[in-house]
């Protein structure tokens, strides 16, 4: 009798901690889609005010330009997120009405307008960054460099959170990222001044 409460005992610890695993889980995939969220608003919306600014480099311009980015992004990743988790929710609504005779658990399913505001909140926060940092900056050159300095410090740190998350190493991470962000400015600035130099 004893062994059979002892026995009852440990499977009870062990399904507390395959939940608490699998709660853990849950939370650190939706931080690490939060930072790769804010991740891409910081670096389409810098891309955008540097190509911008590589034509018109006026900060009137690079602001609208940065905050016009700013909203279409977020817009989009809310659109698209929805869009995304509605499917998945509507999936998960036909298993479980299989499974349990028609019986739907509101707690177990995801929620597509949290997920939307999650991920258009995640987006701006990266996108506010260039944008703050070129606002009270009126010399081109220097907005510039305060703008590539904002990013740089802002793709290391973002970096650095996704390999902490999904257990990567983080100087590896952290430099793919870095990286990768400061090539697209640099293509878009590059191809815009291009383009812009032919007079179009």
């Amino acid at each position: 009798m004893e062994s059979h409460n002892v026995n009852n005992s440990l499977n009870v610890d062990m399904e507390k901690d395959q939940e608490k695993a699998f709660d853990f889980s849950k939370r650190a995939q939706w931080l690490r889609a939060a930072v790769l969220g804010a991740n891409d608003g910081l670096v389409s919306t810098a891309s955008l005010m540097m190509g911008v600014g590589a034509v018109k480099g006026d900060v009137k311009t690079m602001m609208l330009s940065g905050f016009a980015g700013l909203v279409a992004g977020a817009c989009s990743m809310a659109i698209g997120e929805f869009v995304s988790v509605y499917s998945q929710y509507d999936i998960e609504v036909a298993q479980m009405k299989r499974e349990n005779g028609g019986e739907i658990e509101k707690e177990k399913l995801p929620s597509p307008m949290q997920a939307a505001a999650a991920s258009a909140l995640a987006f701006s926060v990266g996108a506010i960054v260039p944008l703050l940092a070129a606002a009270f900056v009126k010399e081109y050159k220097v907005r510039v460099g305060v703008i590539l300095a904002a990013v740089t410090l802002a793709l290391v740190m973002f970096g650095w959170l996704g390999a902490v998350l999904g257990k990567a190493p983080v100087v590896k991470s952290s430099a793919r990222v870095l990286i990768g962000g400061w090539l697209a400015m640099a293509v878009t600035f590059g191809l815009t001044k291009l383009v812009g130099s032919h007079g179009m």
